[in-house]
């Protein structure tokens, strides 16, 4: 990244930030309808984003990523529901074998180490 280009995004950074204080600070200083406060304060919020996706290098550079990942998202060949399903029950058939071999093991070994090996069992 260049100087300028630093120097650019730390500005329309620094404006984002005050417009959000702004509104903040009016929020609390006017003595107005509360609904026009808080509207006050998501014009400011919405402002500062458009200033920042608008305006700002950094915004530029992460509206065109969620734009290329969006369009990518697209191209995502989804799995019918059938499909889903029969991989859900794969997976689950796959975690209760997994979790008796598992089972097995650790019985197993607490046998053998503690009934074989220490003498200790019943």
């Amino acid at each position: 990244m260049s100087v300028q280009t630093e120097k650019m995004t730390g500005i329309f950074n620094y404006l984002a930030l005050a417009i959000v204080v702004v509104g903040v600070g009016l929020f609390y200083s006017l003595n107005i309808n509360i609904w026009f406060r808080w509207g006050i304060v998501l014009f400011s919020v919405a402002g500062a984003l458009a200033t920042f996706f608008m305006l700002s290098p950094t915004g530029l550079h992460l509206h065109g990523y969620v734009r290329d990942s969006w369009r990518e998202l697209g191209k995502v060949v989804w799995p019918t529901r059938k499909e889903a399903m029969q991989f859900t029950w794969i997976v689950f058939i796959f975690v209760i074998i997994l979790a008796l071999f598992l089972w097995l093991v650790d019985s197993s070994l607490s046998w053998l180490l503690y009934n074989v090996i220490l003498g200790r069992g019943n």
